[in-house]
Order: structure tokens, then sequence, then C-alpha cells
């Protein structure tokens, strides 16, 4: 999601997807996909990078490992699956939403509605949307961790679609341990020329054939909800994933946390932390993009 990551991290390539559903980056060192998710892009998932406006790229590349490699020694495949997983998924998200085309054409098909584009309000473009969308709540919990890379945000403006993101890799406040590091990605995306409502009806669709929990958040936008998966199969690692996707008008907005923790070395925070801190993060942000 094997060569070693850059030394920084790229720049996302201009209007990706609007909102995510994570995927594994070929050649990732040391990464397995998101739960329940092919082991390889083409295991299931096609390839075709085709989103909501058209063919085009998909989002940021990843974040590199933070140098000196893991506390006590270790420099290997965990740190790099706690620093990179969630930022790694978004280079392949415009293939989730292919994705959730095939597994509920209908809901993007012309039979579900109007396709007219919605009132943006009072939302607007940031040029660092890490300043607008700081996610505060993880922050009471984690630190960011600026060793080897720092928080990377990028904004596009186009006639269609504007779009902003924010990546950060995130180390557990008083942490010791390698699998104390977890991702954070936000993404906030103001559509100009047709109405979102359907991709993120199928985007959440896919994620329940996929298996993830998913609830709704009552008075975030016109729509929101929270997407949950916690792997524990492997003998070695527990991979959590979370989100929280919010459509307001012509506005889609989703924050992500993902992190992969040694079993028996640290205990992640459990569905309902995440759920409380997404929640309030992603609400922060909205208010804040209309102000």
């Amino acid at each position: 999601m094997t060569t070693p990551p850059p030394s920084q991290p790229p720049s996302p390539a201009p209007n990706g997807p609007g909102y995510g559903f994570p995927q594994q980056a070929p050649g990732a060192p040391g990464f397995g996909p998101p739960p329940g998710l092919p082991a390889s892009p083409g295991a299931g998932v096609p390839l075709a990078g085709t989103g909501p406006g058209g063919p085009g790229p998909a989002g940021p590349g990843p974040v590199p490992v933070p140098a000196g490699g893991a506390p006590g020694g270790r420099s290997g495949g965990n740190l790099r699956r706690n620093a990179v997983w969630a930022f790694v998924g978004a280079l392949l998200a415009s293939a989730g939403w292919t994705a959730a085309v095939l597994v509920v054409p209908g809901m993007v098909g012309s039979s579900s509605g109007d396709s007219a584009p919605r009132s943006l309000g009072s939302y607007h473009v940031s040029d660092d949307f890490c300043a607008v969308g700081k996610p505060n709540r993880l922050l009471e919990k984690y630190s960011v961790n600026t060793t080897g890379s720092s928080p990377s945000h990028h904004t596009d403006r186009n006639p269609a679609l504007d779009s902003m993101n924010c990546s950060m890799s995130l180390k557990r406040t008083g942490g010791t341990s390698d699998s104390e590091y977890a991702s954070v990605y936000l993404r906030a995306d103001l559509h100009k020329a047709v109405n979102p409502a359907p991709e993120l009806s199928a985007n959440k669709e896919t994620y329940r054939t996929r298996g993830y929990q998913i609830s709704s958040i009552p008075g975030i936008g016109e729509d929101a909800y929270f997407v949950y998966k916690d792997d524990g199969s492997s003998d070695k690692y527990r991979d959590v994933y979370a989100e929280v996707d919010v459509r307001d008008g012509g506005m889609t907005f989703y924050i992500t946390y993902s992190a992969s923790y040694t079993q028996g070395k640290a205990t992640p925070p459990s569905m309902d932390e995440l759920r409380t801190m997404l929640q309030s993060d992603a609400d922060s942000t909205v208010r804040a993009m209309r102000k």
C-alpha cells in the first residue's frame, strides 16, 4: 500500500477522487492492504483511473518513514506499516470509486436522481488544509511526528472541482513502542459541476460489502457516517482503519485514521474512541471551511 519510500512525499496529483476507499499502493514497503481488501490492485479491484469527474490520477503518494528507524533499534517494516499505511492508500482511491460503481451501478447511473450541482453555500477553498483541518481531538492522544517528514498539504482549483488535502504522520504521546505510530489523512472537495450524493452512497455501500462497520452520524452536514474495521487476523499485526465521511450540498469531506499495531505490544484506540475523535475533528473542520 519493495522499494524504500521517497525522502519527501510527492505532490498530490490534481483533482483526484472525492472521498476515500482505501487501497494498497503497489510496491510500498511492508504493508498489507486495509482490512478486507485485495492483497494487490489486480486482485479484484480494477486500476482504471476513473473518478466522478472522469479519468484522472489519484491522490497523494506515500509519506516517508521517520529517519533513524523504529525505537529500540528496529528499523524495518513495522514502523513503515504504521507511518505510511493510510497515505499510500490514497494513491489508488480512484480505483475504489470504480469498485463502488461495479458493486452498486444503479447508485451512480441516471436512475439515481437529479445530477445537477448542489449549492456550496459559504464553503471555500483554503491554501493550507492542514491548518483548516487540524485534527485537534486526535492530537490530544497523538503528537505530529515530524521525524523524517512534515505534514503535507495540497490545494487544486478547477472550474468543476476544487480539492484540498492534508496528510500527517502521528505518534502516540509518551509512547515508546514502534507500534504507536498512526496516520491521518483529510480531504475536502467542492463539486461545482455534479451532485456528489450518489457517489457518496455508492462509496458507503462498497465499504459495507467489504465487511466494514458503518454507522450514521447526525448533525454534520446533510449526510455523514463512520466507517471502521479492526483486523486482528494476523499473529503479528493488528490493522485498524477508521473514517468519517461527510456531504453537505456540493461539499464532500473525509478524514481517515489508520495504524498497524504489533500484537501484544500496544493497544489501539477503541472503535468508540476513534468515532468520537474523528467525528469531533470532522465537525470542526466542516465548520472552519465555512468561515
